[in-house]
């Protein structure tokens, strides 16, 4: 459906499914990429560099993939195609993460934790210090050697599963956020926007709590290959559902009747307005100006009414006809300081809120269970470990939950205190949450103070998009002095704006992946996880008090 009116809750949560697909999956990658590959041999330094090759190819393609949906010419829309295809990765990801070391043990690797002395394994750990493990190494557990095996095969496959999963999960964000903006009004920005936190919230919520029940203990667990290999087969099913809903919902405006003449804009719109029939999706573009005010006005006032009215239907100005794909990659490189400033801010949002997502069920399982993830199978230290995971799932569960409930007021807190206060606002809170839950450490900790977390990802996750559509909805990317408004003479898409914006994740994700394996390792504790993001979200509401605010 395209409509000019307003839209439903109900509607703007049909769009907004692919968000909770997206965030399903999301959740089953946060919760089990880092302890699949520690189990598999992989040390912790080693693992963190794995982050960083998604972020590498992601802070460059993301904005490409928003400039060219800017300019796609395809009748299906300009959003709806790079959905699907990003969907597609999505899923390749979800069948490769959780199979990867079956499909490297079908190519020659050797298993882990192989008992080559014929004894039986023993639970406790008598040599070895905690992750010095190399990947062919052989330990010793109460006089029983061990081998860690041999996974290239393995890794390789998990590795490239990780790197789509988590490459596409995030850069399908942007198109789906852009779809969200393109099929409502601008007065429907800020509650579509919020109804899109609500249900990545919600998914994320159910995600994690997939993550957090064990699944070992049931039939479908057992009937799946376990707890891991569960999840991820129940999600993928989610996602697929999630994306169809989205994708069938509304029907997109296309690039060439957004720069049609009036007059052939006017006839097509009535064309497909008459051919509609029941069960199929609702066509209207917009509503024209009535007779009424036809007969008040000239042709030319006509035209310039009707425009005005169908751009607005459209939600905001269709791109320029002289406008190419060159420009627009050339506004990724020359902005206005107003998206400088706010894609910085954006980037301690996200280097805090990744510090918490990628490596807090590693954080639960050690610090806090004192579990080791590269232990056997069957001894204390890694049934600590696992189940460590499992309850940092339920933490994540409820930063989840919490973000979806705090969404729905977040709009109206808007409205009564002002955007800059509830941006700052929201970093504050998670930054205090964090710092507390690293001098705390405990289970109680975990639980009550992810809730923070949840408060900051709402406020990531609406407030930068809120403002890059004001800015294209007026026009307006920089004041001057005085506080006066000024239009900038450059062409911008909102669709680059939107991918210029997001892909500030893959920058803060290469940046901690570079940058975190090392902390730990000097600090010796996980606990330095959730420290850096404490001290990242500080530094988000100081650098989001410069930001452009107009008057939203």
């Amino acid at each position: 459906m395209i409509s000019g009116r307003k839209k439903t809750r109900q509607e703007l949560m049909r769009i907004s499914m692919a968000v909770t697909g997206i965030e399903f999956s999301y959740a089953a990658e946060t919760a089990f990429v880092s302890p699949t590959l520690l189990k598999i041999g992989v040390e912790h330094q080693h693992m963190t560099l794995v982050w960083a090759l998604s972020p590498l190819i992601g802070f460059f393609l993301t904005p490409v993939f928003g400039s060219l949906s800017d300019r796609c010419p395809l009748k299906f829309g300009r959003r709806r195609p790079f959905i699907v295809l990003l969907s597609i990765g999505v899923l390749l990801g979800l069948i490769l993460v959780p199979n990867g070391e079956k499909l490297g043990l079908a190519m020659g690797d050797t298993p882990s934790w192989q008992n080559l002395s014929g004894a039986s394994q023993s639970a406790h750990r008598t040599s070895a210090t905690k992750h010095d493990y190399p990947i062919n190494s052989t330990q010793t557990y109460s006089n029983t050697e061990y081998s860690v095996g041999n996974h290239p095969w393995g890794i390789f496959f998990t590795v490239l599963g990780t790197i789509l999963l988590d490459f596409d999960a995030d850069a399908c964000q942007s198109p789906a956020r852009a779809y969200l903006l393109d099929v409502t009004i601008p007065d429907d920005h800020a509650r579509g926007l919020s109804t899109f936190t609500i249900m990545a919230g919600l998914g994320g919520t159910m995600g994690y709590a997939m993550g957090g029940f064990n699944w070992d203990a049931t039939f479908i667990g057992m009937l799946l290959g376990g707890h891991v290999k569960a999840v991820f087969t129940l999600i993928t099913i989610i996602f697929i559902i999630c994306v169809t809903c989205t994708v069938t919902s509304f029907k997109e405006m296309p690039l060439e009747m957004l720069q049609m003449p009036i007059g052939e804009l006017q006839k097509d719109i009535q064309k497909e307005e008459q051919t509609n029939i029941l069960g199929k999706p609702e066509v209207s573009y917009g509503t024209l100006v009535d007779e009424a005010e036809n007969k008040e006005m000239g042709v030319k006032d006509v035209e310039e009414a009707d425009r005005s009215k169908l751009q607005r239907a459209a939600s905001l100005p269709p791109p320029p006809p002289d406008a190419t794909l060159l420009m627009y990659l050339k506004s990724i490189v020359f902005m206005p300081s107003s998206l400088l400033k706010l894609c910085l801010t954006n980037l301690f949002c996200w280097m805090a809120h990744v510090c918490y997502s990628l490596y807090f069920t590693d954080f639960v399982g050690e610090a806090v269970f004192h579990g080791i993830p590269t232990a056997p199978e069957d001894s204390v230290e890694r049934m600590r470990y696992e189940e460590g995971v499992r309850f940092g799932c339920w933490g994540m569960a409820m930063y989840s939950l919490s973000c979806a409930c705090y969404s729905t007021i977040i709009e109206k807190m808007i409205h009564k205190f002002g955007a800059k206060r509830v941006y700052i606002t929201g970093l504050l809170i998670y930054s205090v949450g964090m710092f507390l839950m690293a001098v705390t450490k405990n289970k109680i900790g975990v639980i009550l103070f992810s809730w923070t977390a949840g408060v900051m990802y709402s406020t990531l996750f609406t407030m930068p998009f809120l403002l890059v559509a004001h800015y294209h909805a007026k026009g307006v990317f920089e004041t001057n002095p005085d506080g006066e408004e000024k239009v900038i003479g450059q062409v911008r898409g909102l669709g680059t704006d939107l991918a210029i914006v997001s892909s500030m994740v893959f920058l803060a994700q290469f940046i901690l992946s570079l940058s975190m394996g090392t902390i730990v390792s000097l600090s010796k504790t996980t606990t330095a996880v959730v420290s850096v993001a404490s001290f990242l979200a500080f530094c988000g509401a100081i650098s989001a008090k410069s930001v452009l605010y107009l008057d939203l």
